[in-house]
């Protein structure tokens, strides 16, 4: 069943043959429905109509044969009811036949002779008392469908007609012809039988014109699915094969012209993305050379400072600091390169998280005390043991230690860790200046910075954010940023505990607890 209902979703053939079928099937049913039903109503009709002419025929006949028997004997009148009933009847006529049933009215007088009788054994019971009391009350033709029950068990579906005669010297009867339904009913299931084979055969040759028409259609849908997906994965040199003139064909055309201009246009992206990674590649590493020669005459002309002027002496401290910027912002757009060419891996080793953020936290305690913050962290274990790359842990954490010591406006800096079986996720959140929603949306933005005047402080880069969401989608993780002005913000970096796997659920809520509006 599932295999059927996916075969379902996904075929279209499938479900236009389906509805095809479903639909035609219904009006199909519906007019073999009335048809039959007309049909049969006009089998009945003529049987109906066919039989009170004959049994109209038969009695006015054998009323007559009575009158002109009325100064006959008894013998005679014996002799002429047996001819009646002779050949108003059929010896074993059960199936297309009639039978006669003649039966004494209400008796009045004594009479010589009873002459009741039935022909081939029919049992007078078979007529209804209503029906049999409404032929006696009226004096005209009356019928009613009625079963024949033979002696034994035998029970054959027919048509009643009955009226009354007058026997001379016995009085009234009741005189009913019987005409059987068999060879009817058989003629109404056989057209029954018919139609339903009818009906299957219109919807098998439905089906097949649907199936042949939708094949037509859909193999071309199909072949331009499969081309797509292989276009998709990489083989921009496939295209669809048109050697007709038709819709299906114009639509080959257009699919082809536009995988040709997308195949161009890729071309020109990956050759202009080449181009770009080679330049910042190649003047990054032209520009190591003279950059170490840059560190080394600044860390000489550093060292003597102390025998030049404060002016002097202070231009030695701007080219050191500098030159630590430059080298920074090297590293920074060599791993971004990196990102932008998708060939960043991780190098995942086993180590202890708590221990990264304690040396992450000491590292930068220096700076913090200088900008007249502190951070706070109190772990619930001193040991976490994760698995992933730890360069690039370490460096979200600093990215975002150093993010919320710039903007802590010297106020407390809370980190918090929370961790399952499969996730971990760490939280700084610090109280400083806060960033508004638009902000928000650019947080992560290469070069943009919320407040330039303040993030020049110690020199960044503009690229630590960015750089730090980067590092924790390649680990199949995910950082998060939550701030409100004059609120501070939060950051919640969530991780897989073992490299490679998917992230199952958001540790640390992104709004955090002490939020007040």
């Amino acid at each position: 069943m599932n295999t059927f209902t996916n075969r379902l979703r996904t075929s279209l053939a499938l479900r236009v043959l389906l509805s095809t079928i479903i639909l035609s099937s219904a009006v199909i049913w519906l007019s073999g429905s009335i048809l039959n039903s007309r049909v049969a109503a006009g089998v009945k009709q003529v049987n109906l109509d066919s039989a009170i002419n004959e049994a109209r025929s038969t009695i006015v006949g054998a009323r007559y044969r009575l009158i002109l028997a009325k100064s006959g004997s008894p013998k005679e009148i014996d002799t002429l009811i047996t001819e009646i009933v002779s050949s108003a009847t059929t010896v074993g006529a059960r199936a297309s036949g009639r039978e006669l049933v003649l039966l004494r009215g209400r008796l009045v007088n004594p009479v010589e002779k009873d002459f009741t009788t039935t022909s081939n054994l029919v049992d007078p019971a078979s007529l209804p008392k209503d029906f049999r009391e409404k032929v006696r009350r009226t004096s005209e033709l009356n019928w009613s469908y009625i079963t024949i029950k033979y002696a034994g068990s035998l029970k054959v579906p027919a048509i009643a007609v009955g009226d009354m005669v007058s026997i001379p010297r016995s009085g009234r009867y009741e005189m009913y012809l019987l005409f059987p339904l068999t060879n009817q009913n058989k003629t109404l299931s056989l057209i029954s039988r018919s139609i339903i084979l009818v009906d299957i055969a219109l919807v098998l040759l439905i089906g097949l014109i649907t199936w042949l028409v939708a094949r037509q259609v859909v193999r071309p849908v199909r072949e331009a699915a499969r081309i797509a997906e292989r276009f998709t994965s990489g083989d921009l040199n496939q295209r669809m094969q048109v050697t007709r003139k038709d819709e299906i064909a114009t639509l080959g055309n257009s699919f082809n012209e536009m995988a040709e201009s997308i195949q161009q246009q890729i071309s020109r992206l990956e050759n202009l993305s080449r181009v770009q990674q080679r330049f910042v590649s190649d003047v990054s590493h032209e520009l190591r050379t003279p950059l170490t020669t840059l560190r080394m005459a600044s860390e000489v002309i550093y060292s003597s400072r102390g025998t030049f002027d404060p002016q002097t002496a202070r231009s030695a401290e701007l080219l050191v600091g500098n030159i630590d910027r430059f080298e920074r912002l090297l590293e920074d757009l060599l791993e971004v390169s990196r990102f932008d060419a998708e060939v960043a891996v991780l190098e995942p080793v086993d180590f202890n998280l708590i221990s990264l953020i304690n040396r992450s936290i000491e590292d930068l305690e220096l700076v913090a005390k200088e900008n007249g913050t502190k951070i706070i962290f109190t772990p619930y274990s001193e040991d976490l043991q994760i698995n992933a790359d730890i360069r690039r842990v370490e460096r979200i954490l600093r990215n975002l230690l150093n993010n919320a010591v710039d903007h802590a406006d010297s106020k407390p800096i809370n980190i918090n860790v929370e961790y399952n079986d499969n996730d971990v996720a760490v939280a700084v959140r610090d109280h400083g200046v806060g960033i508004d929603a638009n902000s928000l949306l650019r947080v992560f933005d290469r070069f943009w910075r919320a407040d330039p005047s303040r993030s020049r402080i110690r020199g960044g880069t503009g690229l630590g954010l960015s750089i730090a969401l980067e590092d924790a989608r390649l680990h199949n993780g995910e950082l998060e940023v939550w701030g409100r002005p004059g609120q501070g913000a939060h950051f919640v970096l969530t991780l897989p505990r073992i490299a490679g796997n998917t992230i199952e659920s958001r540790l640390i809520r992104l709004e955090p607890k002490d939020y007040s509006l």
